[in-house]
This record gives structure tokens, C-alpha cells and sequence, in this order.
């Protein structure tokens, strides 16, 4: 497992770019929701660490993961932001649905980033337990969010280099 072998928190703060200037929207999951606030909590404080202002960050909310396209998806033709990050957390259980709930929102999360001029951050935890999720909402491996804050950062820095 890569994550095991890499703290989603550790980053070379030097090498991301100033975000002071920059949009961000963040949708995100009500599903599992003391995972999903300490992943959103996480993406905020980082984004705000590298200079984002408060009137910059905007979040949504969805019912759960599936619906992260959606709101992705909407937040784009806002025209409101550089970046969108789609946090959300889905748990295995007993039957298919963390199957089909994981790959229909992986997908559509592809499909925007393959479609739309915005990056879409994919900041989706799947995991088979419960405390998996908590390793990665600011456990033991980190948080995800962080993780997030920084594509995004990151993504948007790109997209500006190239139209140059």
C-alpha cells in the first residue's frame, strides 16, 4: 500500500506556489462526515498555510460521494474558481455498492479533468475499515486534505505556466 510508505501531510513547503491569487472550490461529501470535515479542515488550513484568502475558498456540500461529480461538475460552470476538490469517504461493507459507488465517482472525476478546462482534485478516500479513514483524515498517515490542498495548488500553477 503506497500510503504506508508515504505521509499524505509531508510536502517541501518551498516548492508550492503562492496561492494568494487563486479560486478554489471544494465540494464535499455529508457521508461519513467526521472523516470528510477533518479532510476538509485539512485542505483549508493548507490552502490558507501557502497564502489563499478566505474569500477565495468556497465549499458545498453533497449528500455522499457519488453525488462529488455532480457538485464538481456544477462548481465548473460557476466560472467561480481555478481548481475544485471533491473530498468524500467511502467505507467497504457487506455488498457491491462501495464498488459501484468508488469507480462511478473515480470515473466522473476523470471524465471532468478529461473535459473541463478545471482540475478537479481527487480527494476520495476508499478504504476497508473505518479506521483505514481515520489514518488518513489526520491519523497516523496523515491528512488527506493536505494532500489535496497541495494538487490543487499545484494544478492551477500548471494550467497558468501552459498559457503563457
Amino acid at each position: 500500500m503506497a500510503t504506508a510508505y508515504h505521509n499524505l501531510s509531508d510536502y517541501d513547503f518551498n516548492s508550492v506556489p503562492d496561492a494568494s491569487g487563486m479560486r478554489f472550490g471544494i465540494v464535499v461529501s455529508e457521508w461519513n462526515s467526521n472523516i470528510t470535515g477533518a479532510l476538509l479542515e485539512g485542505a483549508v488550513k493548507t490552502l490558507k498555510k501557502h497564502g489563499a484568502k478566505d474569500e477565495n475558498i468556497h465549499v458545498q456540500t453533497v449528500p455522499g460521494s457519488f453525488e462529488l461529480t455532480y457538485g464538481a461538475a456544477q462548481m465548473i460552470k460557476s466560472n467561480k474558481f481555478d481548481a475544485i476538490i471533491a473530498i468524500g469517504c467511502v467505507v467497504r461493507g457487506d455488498t457491491p455498492h462501495f464498488d459501484y459507488v468508488c469507480a462511478g465517482t473515480t470515473q466522473g472525476i476523470a471524465h471532468l479533468n478529461a473535459t473541463t478546462d478545471v482540475p478537479v482534485i481527487y480527494g476520495l478516500i476508499t478504504t476497508n475499515t473505518m479506521e483505514q479513514a481515520e489514518d488518513r483524515a489526520g491519523g497516523k498517515l496523515g491528512n488527506k486534505g493536505d494532500e489535496c490542498a497541495i494538487t490543487a495548488i499545484k494544478m492551477i500553477d500548471f494550467s497558468c505556466r501552459l498559457k503563457k
